[in-house]
């Protein structure tokens, strides 16, 4: 099953790698062109066995998988609790303000330090969450502006998100086919959205509050808040596995 998603993942880099976009996007990084083998990594060592809970983002942070590869890859989450660090090159056309600095970075990645910390602190161990959980995006670019500042996928012009969102539903569905999850969960709601298009009634659907800094309600304890949505809507259990 790794190698089914490790083929599914060069595929889609394969495929947004033919897409061009114009202003204001000035630079597009693909982590799963330069931090590849860290990505690859964490598809081999956690996505095997058939998973119960699929979480969905939207796209790579600066700090998080920009750097690492991997999914709200918040760098102490994935070196020390998953026990991954690999090589990690440049980007094809690096943006001056924000340097591919890898497993070296020292910006912390708030939503991922938010997420993998709430797992880190329910589950007794990283292979204890990923027996029945796994984390994905749905869109494998990061978006930046000549000033240094992130676009997210939903703000790009029909005409280039159109073909990107073509492509991630095809791996999204691929990804789903493989884990057959018995729940969804959205990351927010545009990634709600992309679930709600592309399960087409193969598991059950759920969303939890998005932890990026810029949501006011997220900054007001958002590892309670997505737990007692999670327990709500009957994914986890009121008592840590």
């Amino acid at each position: 099953m790794p190698a089914d998603l490790v083929l599914a993942a060069e595929e889609l880099r394969a495929a947004v790698g033919l897409l061009k976009f114009g202003e204001p996007v000035s630079h597009v990084y693909s982590p799963l062109a330069y931090a590849w083998e860290p990505h690859r990594l964490y598809l081999e060592r956690f996505g095997g066995g058939q998973k119960r809970v699929l979480f969905l983002g939207m796209n790579p942070g600066p700090f998080g998988m920009a750097q690492t590869g991997v999914p709200f890859g918040e760098i102490a989450a994935v070196r020390d609790w998953m026990g991954i660090e690999a090589a990690v090159s440049e980007p094809a056309k690096p943006h001056p303000k924000r340097p591919v600095e890898g497993f070296a970075c020292e910006r912390s990645e708030v939503s991922g330090r938010r997420l993998w910390g709430l797992f880190g602190e329910r589950f007794s161990s990283a292979q204890a969450f990923f027996e029945g959980h796994f984390v994905v995006n749905y869109c494998p670019l990061v978006f930046m502006e000549q000033s240094g500042r992130n676009r997210t996928p939903d703000r790009l012009p029909a005409q280039e998100r159109d073909p990107l969102y073509a492509a991630c539903d095809e791996h999204l569905a691929r990804t789903i086919a493989i884990m057959k999850p018995e729940w969804l969960v959205g990351i927010g709601g545009f990634a709600r959205k992309c679930l709600e298009r592309v399960a087409d009634g193969r598991a059950r659907l759920a969303t939890v509050l998005h932890p990026s800094p810029a949501s006011p309600a997220a900054n007001r304890g958002w590892e309670l808040a997505a737990t007692r949505q999670l327990v709500e809507q009957n994914v986890w259990s009121e008592h840590a596995d």
